[in-house]
């Protein structure tokens, strides 16, 4: 009898869809390796045409406009493997997803333009209070296309446990459209519980509609996921799909986290939608994570995010003006400080969740404190922060104590020497796993989103976040920045350094971290 079921979770194993597209992918790249090894073997012609295609990849490297740490990867893997590294230069070298996905991305967006403009007498107000808030907010205009808003309240969430139920409560309160868009969903008790909702809504005649990446949840949803959901009356798309086919747009997921009430009341932040993240289920340690409820004109910005993406997949919306905060809420919102919720798109050679945190970085001049659960960055990042520090800036970055994943954890900690020594404080967070992503300083300024501080959040997948200054909360940000200090271990230059196996082991996967 055990060893029926023994063999029961086997079959469960290898017979799921991530194992046979995992497989199906490695055959790909086995059939072109050797096919490619046996013509170049009997085929003199073959084999220099590849090493000559391997050569030029070397110059189309050095000479993109791509970050150096990318470029130094991808030619030491070609100089490794000259015989086919040019081949696979071609095949997996791109940032942008498919050329398909791409126009009808731009098409949602230019769409939605119109909805997205600039009060100028708002952007006026900021920069007559604080002209280096207004240049990061011209900054997110001009490159992001979102605007700042001046009346909207933002409120902060230092846990999962505080924000889920009153995402519940606002849930409940919706009448006209619920809009949600997320990277894990999970099959439990919080997703249950907004289920439950969702399904009255939509019976109700409320708009619902789902967005989840099918990679994010491929080892947690049912295949196919989207028809239960539809068969409830809940529209729903699965982001860019899991297939087994070697494609370069398997690299851009949608890693967003939104959630949008009716056009004038939205979340967003690290939560997913799986029980470790409000704690009803122990993966590493006690799971500490951050959110933010948007109320008012901001909303607008998420609704946008997520309208660009949904139209993108299945095309619906022809008239946005009754999707805007005003089109069900009379009167005027409350404001507190400027709020701007902005999206990073891997559509375009603009990084900028990482030009944020980098304006954020130079505009600091008292104090910058982090939350990230990678630590994974390239020399303009590492650059600024120790520059920050050596300026005088009180510089503290809090990353895990408990790791989820022991090799990117130990290319996390691979950092930690440079930065100690320049003056960065690092703190591993004892009771668990950090997943929030936070940047607040000076008592100004804060940015609450999605995005992670390593390759594949700044340069490859859809992210957003909010940029937050002169507001109140951000006081409650610091007040959370320093407890959740309190409970971390601040890492000492001998605690940094590694035994000599492992630092082997973190110099290998430092160079290749962004192909990885």
């Amino acid at each position: 009898m055990k060893l029926v079921k023994i063999w029961k979770k086997i079959q469960k194993v290898l017979l799921h869809r991530v194992v046979i597209v995992g497989v199906l992918l490695l055959l790909q790249i086995i059939w072109m390796i050797v096919n490619l090894t046996e013509l170049a073997h009997y085929s003199a012609a073959v084999y220099t045409g590849l090493n000559v295609l391997s050569l030029l990849a070397v110059l189309a490297v050095v000479n993109a406009r791509d970050n150096p740490s990318y470029k130094l990867a991808w030619v030491i893997a070609i100089l490794v493997f000259p015989l086919f590294g040019g081949a696979m230069y071609l095949l997996f070298s791109g940032w942008l997803p498919s050329k398909s996905l791409r126009n009808r991305l731009a098409k949602a967006e230019n769409q939605l333009r119109p909805f997205l403009k600039q009060e100028e007498t708002v952007f006026q107000s900021l920069a007559e209070l604080d002209p280096a808030a207004a240049g990061q907010a011209r900054y997110i205009m001009d490159y992001a296309k979102y605007p700042v808003w001046n009346d909207s309240i933002a409120t902060y969430y230092k846990c999962g446990e505080e924000n889920f139920p009153v995402l519940l409560e606002e849930l409940k309160k919706a009448e006209h459209f619920i809009f949600l868009e997320y990277f894990i969903v999970e099959e439990g008790e919080m997703w249950n519980s907004i289920l439950e909702i969702l399904k009255e809504k939509a019976a109700a005649g409320v708009d619902v509609r789902m967005l989840y990446d099918d990679l994010g949840s491929v080892f947690v949803l049912p295949y196919k996921y989207y028809r239960t959901l539809e068969s409830y009356g809940i529209k729903c798309e699965a982001f860019n799909k899991f297939i087994p086919v070697l494609s370069l747009v398997m690299n851009n997921r949608d890693h967003r986290k939104i959630l949008v009430i009716d056009g004038h009341t939205a979340f967003t932040g690290g939560l997913n939608l799986a029980d470790e993240y409000i704690n009803k289920k122990e993966k590493f340690g006690y799971w500490k994570d951050t959110g933010l409820m948007v109320r008012g004109e901001a909303a607008v910005n998420l609704t946008a995010m997520f309208l660009s993406v949904w139209n993108a997949v299945r095309p619906t919306d022809t008239d946005f003006s009754k999707l805007l905060p005003h089109a069900y809420h009379s009167g005027i919102f409350k404001g507190d400080g400027y709020i701007q919720p902005y999206g990073d798109t891997p559509l375009d050679k603009e990084t900028v969740g990482e030009n944020v945190y980098l304006n954020m970085i130079s505009a600091a001049r008292r104090y910058l404190y982090i939350f990230t659960p990678y630590l994974i960055v390239d020399n303009e990042m590492m650059t600024a922060l120790c520059l920050a520090a050596k300026r005088g800036v009180d510089v503290r970055i809090v990353t895990p104590g408990v790791p989820d994943k022991k090799l990117v954890f130990w290319l996390t900690q691979s950092y930690y020497q440079q930065f100690i020594d320049n003056g960065v404080k690092i703190y591993q967070y004892l009771p668990g796993f950090i997943h929030a992503k936070v940047f607040v300083c000076d008592d100004v300024y804060a940015t609450v989103g999605t995005i992670n501080l390593d390759y594949r959040s700044l340069y490859l997948h859809f992210e957003c976040g909010v940029f937050l200054s002169h507001c109140s909360e951000i006081e409650k940000i610091k007040e959370d920045a320093l407890e959740t200090m309190e409970q971390s271990r601040l890492i000492t230059k001998e605690q940094a350094r590694r035994k000599l196996p492992i630092r082997l082991v973190q110099a290998i996967l430092r160079v290749f971290a962004p192909l990885l």
